[in-house]
């Protein structure tokens, strides 16, 4: 896992780079604000201006070590020094979706015996969902769960960015909670944790609030079995859309 500018400047929205390679619909540049996505989570949209024109940025595709900024104008071509913006309230959304899934995460895994994540997804449009190994419980439990997570939100804990030794993090229970993939090691052999003060600590490459309240509350939408073992629990903003 790579440490991006995102994870060193996580309010940096707005910076000056320089066009190091351009193809039909993308470019590639010196630095970027920009996080790709990955692990469920979809990637940060913008802008990229020049002197000569302006284009949304719609994704990224990352290929070995060049980032390929994705552009809305399969014509454009970029050249020279650029401005990067990232678009901050779509950044905000996705970071206080990722946030409140992580203290949904907290209280299922405390409340039903260290239950693992088999799956996620947190998107741009205020709606997510996390699927739980959960093989036998009520799924009224698991909708109740909506309070206790709100009241984290409104209690305003600090949340906060930490590296470990990979090595070191392997050997402690609970902080990789995924059963499927566990996030990859920076190169130097360090883990990236998002710790909410008191409540949860647990390896994640996405984008985090710095205080819980700054998210809005949110409420559970639906409950779904997936199979014999998952859980599906849909989640939004409270007065969002969630399907």
């Amino acid at each position: 896992m790579a440490v991006y500018l995102c994870h060193e400047q996580p309010d940096l929205y707005v910076h000056d780079a320089q066009v190091v390679d351009v193809r039909p619909g993308a470019v590639a540049l010196s630095s970027s604000a920009f996080h790709p996505g990955g692990g469920g989570q979809v990637n940060d949209i913008g802008v990229i201006e020049w002197s000569g024109g302006i284009a949304s940025v719609t994704g990224v595709e990352i290929d070995g070590d060049v980032w390929w900024h994705l552009l809305s104008d399969p014509d454009a071509t970029p050249s020279g020094e650029v401005q990067v913006r990232v678009d901050a309230e779509h950044r905000l959304r996705v970071a206080s979706l990722h946030t409140t899934s992580h203290i949904l995460n907290a209280f299922v895994f405390a409340e039903f015996e260290g239950a693992l994540v088999t799956g996620a997804q947190i998107n741009g449009d205020g709606t997510g969902r996390m699927d739980f190994d959960l093989p036998e419980v009520d799924n009224d439990k698991v909708r109740a769960l909506a309070g206790a997570v709100n009241d984290v939100i409104t209690r305003g804990l600090t949340v906060s960015t930490i590296y470990v030794d990979a090595a070191d993090a392997a050997t402690t229970a609970g902080l990789v909670r995924s059963m499927s993939v566990a996030p990859p090691p920076t190169p130097d052999g360090r883990l990236r944790l998002i710790d909410i003060d008191g409540l949860d600590r647990q390896a994640c490459g996405g984008t985090h609030l710095t205080n819980t309240a700054q998210s809005q509350p949110i409420v559970i939408t639906k409950v779904e079995n997936k199979g014999r073992h998952n859980r599906r629990v849909r989640f939004a903003f409270d007065g969002g859309t969630g399907s």
